[in-house]
This record gives structure tokens, C-alpha cells and sequence, in this order.
């Protein structure tokens, strides 16, 4: 069942990736579809940043530890869709005018945030591998802690760039900010117990 499973989310983070490229030879991408590709491939990519990040607090209330097996498939698709994000910005939007794109970055405070968050994924898409982990020992969790910053940056993002406070974008900010609060929250009582349980084996017997 388990070797099972992974080929399953493999194709089912891959079909909305199908989906608009059937969309595309179809001609069914709307008026606008260099918008329309920009707008898909950037809320798939939240939505892969929420799933990511949403596997611990999933696996320590359920105690299903085997769900964070599925965390590095969801972050690299997170990645994967993040690029064509930017691909699909840089090319149909800029016509690979790259002055063109920093100026954007540097001018406009949503596109800042969008960058920004892509940016901090590369590194960590890079060293998925288990080749990786075993380079970088500790230093891999501390690195791949910048998924946090990531994935605030693309909440601002995507809320930014609506520019009214309602809606699918509030809703994917809510649910980060969420899944953050309860990392914050557990990590707190966990040292808050490891520092009770230290406190009373020093007690004299």
C-alpha cells in the first residue's frame, strides 16, 4: 500500500501541470492566458507550500509518522511549480527582459515578496537529496527552515498582489500562519516538558 501510494501523489501533483497544458493546446487558457498560466502555476505552488508544511503537524496529531515521507514530493513541487511561475513571468510577461524583471522586483513590493520566495526555495530544492542530508548533517534542518520565510513571503505575495483583504489569498496566508502557530506552539511545550522532566530528575530521591 505505501509503495503504492507514492506513483499516486506523484501523478495527482503532476495533473495540474497536465491540466494546463491541455488547456493550452485547446485554447482554453482564457482572453489572457499568459495571466492565466501566472495566476495557476502560482496558487498550485502555495498550495504545495501549505501541504508541505502542514505534514508535521499532521503527523504528531495523528501519530501517522509514514506522512513525512510525502514532505520532500510536495516541497519539490512546490519548487517545480514556483519556477513556472517565474518562467511563465519572465518569458510571456517580460520577454526574457531581465532589466525589465528586476526593476519589477525592486519597484514593486508584491513582485519583491513573490521573488523573494522563490528565491529562498531554490537552495532548498538543491538539496533534497539524501546525498544532501547526509553533506550537511544538522545543518540541513537549519537550512531547510527557510521554507518558513518562504512561505510567508509567497502568502504576502499572492495577498499583495489582490490588494483587498478577502478571498482564496487571505485563506492560504490564514492557513500558513496557522501551521506556523502550531509549529511555535509545539516546539514551546515540548521545551516547556523537557525542561519539567530535567528539573525533576535532579530532585533528590
Amino acid at each position: 500500500m505505501q509503495k503504492a501510494l507514492k506513483p499516486i501523489v506523484f501523478t495527482l501533483s503532476l495533473a495540474p501541470a497536465g491540466y494546463l497544458i491541455f488547456r493550452g493546446f485547446t485554447n482554453n487558457l482564457g482572453v489572457n492566458p499568459a495571466e492565466t498560466l501566472q495566476l495557476e502555476t502560482g496558487v498550485w505552488s502555495l498550495r504545495f507550500l501549505v501541504a508541505t508544511l502542514a505534514i508535521t503537524p499532521f503527523r504528531r496529531v495523528t501519530g501517522w509518522n509514514r506522512a513525512i515521507q510525502y514532505r520532500r514530493m510536495l516541497g519539490l513541487f512546490a519548487f517545480f511549480y514556483a519556477f513556472l511561475h517565474f518562467l511563465t513571468y519572465l518569458v510571456l510577461d517580460k520577454y526574457f527582459a531581465l532589466d525589465e524583471m528586476m526593476a519589477d522586483v525592486v519597484k514593486r513590493p508584491f513582485i519583491t515578496m513573490g521573488f523573494l520566495a522563490f528565491v529562498l526555495m531554490i537552495p532548498l530544492a538543491l538539496t533534497s537529496t539524501k546525498g544532501w542530508i547526509r553533506r550537511l548533517g544538522r545543518r540541513w534542518q537549519v537550512l531547510h527552515r527557510l521554507i518558513y520565510i518562504s512561505g510567508i513571503a509567497a502568502a504576502i505575495h499572492y495577498v499583495w498582489k489582490g490588494k483587498v483583504l478577502l478571498g482564496p489569498s487571505v485563506y492560504y496566508a490564514t492557513a500558513i500562519g496557522l501551521l506556523l502557530a502550531f509549529r511555535l506552539v509545539w516546539q514551546l511545550r515540548s521545551a516547556k516538558a523537557l525542561k519539567t522532566r530535567r528539573v525533576t530528575a535532579e530532585l533528590p530521591l
